[in-house]
């Protein structure tokens, strides 16, 4: 194999607009709650914890998902999809702390490995000199 095969390629594009768009949609939307009140899913143990309100907190949050999509969708995929996966697991770990949302948890660990898949599509399409914005 010479060239990143191209059923590979339709995989890391699928992948990257999805793990690229969707943080940036959540994260513009932390501070609009028209989606959800992303509040009710913050852990009684992180508020207790993080030293500023949950509102406040939530825009920053917001903000680290929007830089995430942005690193996905720009020349620096494959970091921006370990961001993103790293991110994902943080989030769960959270769920999970609120003795609710368990489905939730679970689905964001499911996109985990769906950002990690893309990380590794974008170390082999790198290593057939495929550039990330191509």
């Amino acid at each position: 194999m010479t060239t990143f095969n191209k059923r590979l390629n339709t995989s890391w594009w699928a992948l990257r607009i999805a793990l690229g768009v969707m943080p940036i949609i959540s994260g513009i939307d932390k501070y609009f709650n028209k989606l959800t009140d992303w509040g009710m899913y913050l852990s009684p143990i992180a508020t207790k914890i993080v030293p500023v309100s949950t509102p406040t907190f939530m825009h920053v949050v917001g903000a680290v998902e929007i830089v995430a999509g942005l690193l996905v969708l720009s020349r620096w995929t494959k970091i921006g999809s370990y961001l993103v996966m790293v991110w994902l697991i943080c989030i769960a770990l959270n769920l999970l702390t609120t003795g609710m949302f368990y489905d939730i948890a679970v689905r964001d660990l499911e996109i985990a490995v769906g950002a990690f898949a893309l990380s590794q599509l974008s170390t082999v399409r790198e290593a057939y000199g495929q550039e990330a914005v191509s």
